[in-house]
């Protein structure tokens, strides 16, 4: 998933120390380029997914924007 943020203020410091409270969220990577964060979402299944992101991840502080990609299969 990524993720762009708002960058005023304190914002990425309180949406870094939400993502911690998040139990789903394996790994929060801040990038570079056309968004700000990569996360590495797990759940037990699309379901759990969507309330995942509904319910948590776009409360988030600071989100604008989500974009979601599911994981096909593992090549290496």
């Amino acid at each position: 998933m990524s993720l762009t943020a708002t960058g005023g203020d304190n914002s990425l410091d309180a949406f870094n120390a939400a993502v911690g409270l998040v139990p789903e969220i394996e790994s929060c990577l801040m990038l570079a380029g056309s968004f700000d964060y990569l996360l590495t979402v797990r759940t037990r299944d699309i379901v759990h997914f969507r309330e995942v992101l509904g319910d948590k991840i776009n409360k988030l502080p600071g989100i604008l924007q989500t974009n979601s990609f599911a994981v096909m299969e593992v090549v290496r």
